[in-house]
C-alpha cells in the first residue's frame, strides 16, 4: 500500500495552503494526489484555493514521489534536489548515479542530515518501477 502522510508534510506546503486543503478534506498526501493526479483536478483545486497550478503540480509529483516506500517527506525533497521531479524520472536512474547528485545537493542545500545509502537508493529505485503512474499531464 502506498505511503501518504499528513498534508503539512508535502515539500513546498505551508501552513497556509495546508488550510486550504484542509477545508476541502484534503489533510494527507494521499487524498491530495487523488484530487491533483490530473490536469482538470489541478485546474479545479486552482480554482477552490487559489494555488497556482504549477504549483499544485509541483506539490502532486512530491506526494507521487513520497508513495515510493521508504522515501518519506525529507528524502522526496532530496531527490527532487538532485533533478528528479518524478517517479518516472526516478525509474531510469542507476542508483550510483542519483545517490552522487544527492550528495551533490545535500552538499549545498543541507536538507537531510544523513544520505541514503546507494542500497537504499537502489530499493527506491526498484520500488518506482513497480508502481503504477498516478498523475497525468495532459
Amino acid at each position: 500500500m502506498p505511503e501518504s502522510y499528513p498534508i503539512g508534510k508535502l515539500p513546498g506546503m505551508s501552513p497556509e495552503l495546508a488550510a486550504k486543503l484542509r477545508l476541502l478534506r484534503i489533510r494527507s498526501t494521499g487524498r491530495f494526489l487523488e484530487a491533483a493526479r490530473s490536469p482538470k483536478g489541478r485546474r479545479l483545486l486552482a480554482e477552490k484555493t487559489g494555488i497556482p497550478e504549477a504549483d499544485l503540480l509541483e506539490m502532486a509529483n512530491a506526494a507521487d514521489r513520497m508513495r515510493v516506500p521508504g522515501l518519506g517527506h525529507e528524502y522526496a525533497e532530496l531527490v527532487r534536489a538532485a533533478g528528479i521531479r518524478t517517479v518516472k524520472e526516478l525509474k531510469r536512474h542507476t542508483p550510483a548515479n542519483l545517490a552522487a547528485k544527492m550528495a551533490a545537493a545535500n552538499k549545498s542545500k543541507k536538507l537531510v542530515g544523513i544520505l541514503p545509502s546507494q542500497n537504499k537508493v537502489s530499493r527506491w529505485i526498484e520500488a518506482a518501477k513497480k508502481l503504477p503512474p498516478k498523475i497525468t499531464y495532459r
